[in-house]
């Protein structure tokens, strides 16, 4: 299975084993009033080889397709979390400039839309995305609450649209045909994160804090029921926009926990680790996929010395042959959290109009029946849109940069 050598080339590149034997080291309570951060130390890997039969942008060149051809991304290319989004759009740039340079007869054309990641104001531009009949297909929305503001948009326009990063498992609870997920959902990831804080990690007492999105409520239930007692007496809240996070700091140290789990986003989740070790705090931060993000290094400081990270997201920095590409849309920055995704997501869709395909109901069709690889995984999905098979990866700062660890979950 594809699955099974993705799993085995990482593992195997990463000598996971033997890296995260012991790693569990200084989890015991300290004078500042809570636990020491583990030591992990990172695996020796540099690159990481594609899958050999991953399906290329490109194709066999001979596409043909209107000129009119469009597939759509809608998401986050502004506000306070916008990277995310960003690096989705430059993976689907990325598919989109290759197969256009290789089939001079089908230039499909990348439209996009800005949701600011804000579930109020994406509807209406999801409304205005689906009512251009030139568009056949779309990428996005990368964030739950705003794919679950427009899943019935989608649905009504019989439109196909894959989000690369959209975690929450309700999302596929909802009976739409035209949603598919790009990844691993949140009912994976929380559990992969709660044995990792807990085994890898080695802390015995974890404080949850969630945000008040649909991805960080969904995310913190599914993590604290695989902690169980571990977290069960330090729970914490807080808001989307917010500041000053003295009050979690505080109710945080008092607890004395080895390490904290946050459930959110960067935006909010770089100020709250920053502020916790201010006041002392000296145990692991761990975020998910929302907080993997340079921009969280950049806004934390220093601090995020103590964070780790877990994401259902291949680094798609150590594929050489994609990271190099990668630089060329991106203003020479490396691939983000879910950029490889991006590219895959999009890569899907082209494919389906090099066969011929010209309507958004051959192109659901299309990716209904999908079995193939991709860069970062094989990508074949259920009646209800889930992946049949998923991985989550283990990430940790270093040296002012986010590093990988090797396979969690």
């Amino acid at each position: 299975m594809a699955r099974a050598r993705r799993i085995a080339t990482i593992a195997s590149a990463a000598a996971l084993a033997v890296v995260l034997a012991g790693c569990a080291a200084n989890t015991g309570s300290g004078d500042t009033g809570s636990g020491g951060p583990s030591k992990v130390d990172v695996p020796e890997v540099t690159t990481l080889p594609a899958l050999p039969d991953a399906v290329k942008p490109a194709g066999n060149g001979q596409a043909q397709c209107a000129a009119t051809t469009t597939i759509a991304f809608a998401g986050a290319q502004s506000g306070a979390n916008a990277q995310l989004g960003i690096n989705i759009l430059n993976g689907a740039q990325l598919a989109v400039n290759q197969h256009n340079q290789a089939n001079p007869g089908c230039q499909v054309q990348l439209k996009k839309f800005d949701t600011e990641g804000d579930p109020g104001k994406a509807p209406g531009i999801v409304t205005q995305l689906v009512s251009e009949s030139a568009t056949i297909g779309a990428l996005g929305l990368p964030f739950s609450g705003e794919s679950k503001a427009t899943g019935a948009i989608f649905e009504q326009a019989g439109l196909v649209h894959l989000t690369p990063s959209a975690t929450n498992p309700s999302l596929t609870q909802n009976g739409w045909t035209t949603f598919f997920r790009a990844l691993g959902n949140d009912a994976v990831q929380g559990p992969a994160a709660a044995k990792f804080i807990t085994g890898k990690l080695g802390a015995k007492k974890v404080c949850v804090i969630q945000d008040d999105s649909d991805y960080g409520i969904g995310l913190a239930k599914t993590t604290n029921d695989a902690l169980g007692a571990v977290a069960a007496d330090c729970q914490d809240k807080v808001t989307t926009g917010q500041k000053d996070f003295s009050t979690v700091a505080n109710k945080v140290i008092a607890a004395k926990p080895d390490a904290v789990f946050y459930a959110g986003y960067y935006a909010e989740g770089a100020p709250l680790d920053q502020q916790l070790v201010t006041k002392g705090f000296t145990g692991a931060f761990v975020g998910p996929d929302g907080v993997k993000d340079d921009k969280f290094i950049q806004q934390a400081g220093d601090a995020s010395n103590n964070a780790f990270f877990t994401c259902p997201c291949v680094p798609g920095e150590l594929l050489p042959e994609f990271a190099d590409a990668y630089k060329g849309v991106s203003g020479g920055q490396a691939p983000g959290t879910y950029s490889l995704e991006g590219y895959d997501s999009a890569t899907i869709l082209l494919a389906g109009i090099d066969s011929g395909i010209t309507d958004r109901a051959g192109l659901l069709n299309w990716v209904k029946n999908y079995d193939k690889d991709g860069f970062s995984k094989h990508f074949k999905w259920d009646a209800t849109g889930e992946l049949a098979a998923t991985t989550v990866y283990g990430y940790k700062v270093q040296a002012g940069k986010i590093v990988y660890v090797g396979t969690i979950g």
